[in-house]
């Protein structure tokens, strides 16, 4: 997709996560219902076509139990605040004593009904999802797990892992990103959107790039990608059918294809 299309220029920080959409260290609000938590800057693998490619190590993390304090005394102020996403980095690289440090501090709230644990773990160390994780995360009744999962055969190195989590009562969504060269033709996004319901793993978005810099050789068209979205929705229910969007800076929601 041409940036211009959508009166986009790539930026290292296009979503003002160093800046404007930082609330307090490491709490980062961009829409009105949920807030973003910083839980730490490593990940199992650091994809290229990060949004924070640029930021990861200069953005601030949750470190201590005060920092994690003033991002839910934040959320207390602010009770349209509804979802909590566990992000960074991934949270999964932390321990399960630290994932659940986080996940208690927001759960116990009652304006808090989700919390997604945002996480590559699943596919790039699955052996990460044990049993007892699963069983911790599915305590509150809150948590889903949000995975970025990008192929069909991801979907099969994730099964096992997903299953853990779907069979403790733990939702399991996908967040795909379109990749030229990856999964930008349709046979290759239609075996991927089956994968994913064959394994009850939700298929939530399938993004276009985000506008950061160096990422445009992974951008497909957008007429390309309209073509892909039809494709699918031609030939599969509306069940493992996701929702084709761009994240655009300053827009108020995710932005469906059909609108660019």
């Amino acid at each position: 997709m041409k940036l211009e299309t959508c009166n986009m220029k790539p930026s290292k920080d296009p979503f003002g996560e160093l800046s404007h959409a930082s609330k307090c260290p490491g709490l980062k609000q961009r829409f009105p219902d949920r807030v973003l938590v910083m839980t730490t800057d490593t990940c199992f693998g650091y994809c290229a076509h990060c949004t924070r490619k640029w930021i990861l190590g200069k953005s601030k993390v949750v470190k201590t139990d005060a920092e994690l304090k003033t991002c839910v005394d934040y959320v207390k102020r602010h009770p349209k605040v509804r979802d909590v996403l566990l992000s960074g980095g991934d949270v999964l690289t932390l321990s399960d004593a630290q994932v659940m440090r986080f996940v208690n501090a927001f759960a116990v709230l009652d304006q808090i009904e989700v919390i997604r644990i945002c996480t590559r773990a699943p596919v790039s160390n699955p052996k990460r999802i044990t049993d007892r994780l699963a069983r911790l995360l599915a305590k509150s009744g809150k948590v889903w797990a949000n995975v970025h999962i990008n192929t069909a055969a991801e979907v099969a190195t994730c099964r096992a892992a997903a299953a853990k989590l779907v069979n403790r009562g733990v939702p399991v969504s996908s967040q795909t990103v379109l990749l030229k060269g990856v999964n930008d033709t349709p046979a290759k996004m239609l075996k991927l959107l089956q994968a994913l319901s064959a394994a009850r793993i939700r298929p939530y978005y399938v993004f276009q790039c985000d506008p950061v810099e160096g990422l445009d050789r992974f951008r497909v068209s957008l007429d390309r990608a309209k073509r892909i979205e039809r494709y699918c929705a031609e030939r599969i229910g509306g069940l493992a059918l996701p929702r084709f969007v761009a994240d655009l800076p300053g827009a108020k929601r995710k932005t469906p294809l059909d609108l660019l």
